[in-house]
Order: C-alpha cells, then structure tokens, then sequence
C-alpha cells in the first residue's frame, strides 16, 4: 500500500487536475502515422472505445506547470492517423530518477492500468571507460490508474529493477494468475546483456522474490554484436514482449543487432513457463534495422507486430505495423500494415 506521505501527494495531484484553470491534458493534433516520431511503440486496443492507444515518451507538464519528462499517449481507429498527444505521466520531482524515459508501455490488469517505464539518471556510478557508454542508473519502474489515460502515479519513490543494476524495457506476464515482471539487464554494465523475470506483488507495487537470468543476449545465434575499440564485444538485450500461441507455446520477441542492423528475434520457452529455460529460434522475425516490438490483436482480429524503424538517432525513427501469421510453434511475418 503506498505511504501516508504519497496519499497525501495523491491526493493533491488530483484535486490540482480538478481544479487548474489550464487543462492538464494540453492540446492534441492530427497526424499521419508517417509523420510521428516514436521509439519503442507500444500499442493497447481499447474495445470500449474501438480506439488504439499508442504511449511514447515526450516532455510534458506536471501539477506545478514545471516542465519535466513524461509519457503522452495518441488515439486511432485505423492506425494510420493519429490524435494527440495527451499526457498520462508526469514524472514527480521527488522520484529517484528524472528521465529521460525510455519504452512506456501499458497493460490492463485486475481492473486497474499498469505504466511500465525505464527511467534513466544522469548519476555515474562508476568511471567511463574509452569507447565505452557512460555508467547511469536506469531501471524499469510502475505507475498505476484507473484509466488508460492516466493520470499514472508511483507507488514508491523507487524502481522495481535492483538500484545496482543498469536495468531496462520491463513488461509484464501473468502467468498461473501471478504477475511477472520481464526485464533487460543492461549489456553496458554486463557486455553480454541478460534477460531476466521478477515475480512481482499481486498489485504490482514492488518484487516479490529476487530476479533470476533466463538468458544472455549471446544464446541466440543471429545476434552477432559490436567489436568495441577495446576489443570486447557486446551483445545488447532490448525490448522483450511475451505471447502464447494458438497451440499454446510460449514464444518471447526480443532485439538485437544482427550484423550491425538492429532486428527482432524469437525464444521459445522448453516448459511453456516464463521461468524457462528458453530456447533462441535460429530465424530472426525482423532483421533490417528495426526493432523494440511487441504485439497485439486488431479489433478485426488480426495479431499485428508494432516496432520502431530505422534505429537511428535524429528523430528519423516511425512505428512500423506488419501482419503476422501464428503458426502455433513460431510467429512469421505476413506485410505490412
């Protein structure tokens, strides 16, 4: 249950909402979907409304009318054109970290919603090395609502992920009617970047039990690295996403580069359980320097793979849309969208 000290910020942030004179949720457009930045989408149908919900970090407002990051949300019923942005998460000025965010994403569970967000610092824990990104704490934490819209609030102060791992792009499992959270352990603090589960409380509001490592980024055949200057070469671990197929076989989608092009590449897991162990399938599902996926059902049934592409900085990145073919072992790309 959260502090008397955050009820009472709660409490606050609400009635600042109710009865501000600007509307917290700011202004929104139409735009193409060719036209809207995005890294890591991530896509929630909303069946009361018929509408997809589409979350990216941006720069946002909160209570006080300080600027700060944030996570804002886009609404539309073909997918291709977009309304927006409305703001969903402000992050407070009192958490441990200020952003910037990477990979919201938003899932519906036990009748409330669920935020999922890498936060980032710029606190170095330990000495650049040459050729080396810089050692910030980031990690993957949890906000709730009542409403795919937000506003999302913290339960703590802190991350979900261990403060002493570099950790990122955290989504959510249930299985057996318990939650799970799935994360990628950093391949600039490990080289060889790991996944890792946490099981987490019934309400989601911290772990329940330790992380466990279900596999290194280096297991899967496809993913070949980067040679760094200093000779060592890493292997990146990013945006995992879980699904079970039609013949009930647990699959996991995850990136990597391949080559040097970023690309989405499938696990199966031996038990049919989030625990493992999980098996790299050999074919990538998309390797032409795209990734960061996940999936989700269209309202005319149709599963569809959401992804960001090209995976380059500069603002050049768009959320890409394909069909996909569930073939009960393994996933195949059908075209796109």
């Amino acid at each position: 249950m959260p502090s008397s000290k955050l009820i009472v910020r709660i409490f606050t942030f609400y009635i600042a909402i109710l009865f501000s004179t600007t509307p917290f949720f700011g202004q929104t457009e139409t735009v193409a979907i060719e036209d809207l930045y995005v890294r890591d989408p991530y896509i929630l149908p909303n069946p009361n409304t018929g509408e997809y919900y589409m979350y990216k970090a941006g720069d946002v407002k909160n209570e006080k009318g300080n600027q700060v990051k944030g996570v804002v949300a886009y609404k539309s019923r073909d997918l291709k054109t977009w309304i927006g942005p409305v703001t969903v998460f402000a992050t407070p000025e009192d958490n441990w970290a200020p952003g910037p965010i990477w990979a919201p994403e938003v899932h519906h569970y036990n009748g409330k919603y669920y935020l999922f967000a890498t936060l980032n610092t710029h606190v170095e824990w330990k000495k650049k090395e040459d050729g080396w990104p810089n050692y910030t704490h980031r990690g993957t934490q949890i906000f709730w609502a009542n409403s795919p819209l937000g506003p999302f609030l913290p339960f703590d102060r802190i991350p979900h992920t261990p403060l002493d791992e570099m950790a990122l792009d955290g989504t959510l499992w249930i299985e057996n009617g318990e939650p799970y959270m799935v994360y990628c352990h950093e391949w600039v603090q490990v080289t060889d970047g790991t996944m890792k589960v946490v099981k987490l409380k019934p309400d989601l509001s911290a772990p329940a039990e330790a992380p466990i490592r279900l596999f290194n980024a280096s297991s899967a055949e496809w993913s070949t690295g980067s040679r760094h200057k200093d000779g060592r070469v890493s292997y990146v671990t990013d945006g995992c996403f879980l699904y079970k197929t039609k013949s009930g076989k647990l699959l996991m989608i995850w990136s990597s580069f391949k080559n040097g092009q970023y690309a989405i590449g499938v696990a199966t897991s031996y038990t049919g359980s989030v625990l493992g162990p999980w098996e790299q399938q050999k074919e990538t599902l998309f390797d032409q320097h795209g990734g960061h996926g996940m999936l989700f059902q269209t309202f005319d049934g149709r599963l569809v793979l959401t992804f960001h592409s090209p995976n380059s900085p500069g603002g050049s990145e768009r959320a890409q849309f394909y069909e996909i073919e569930d073939q009960g072992d393994t996933l195949v790309l059908k075209g796109r969208l």
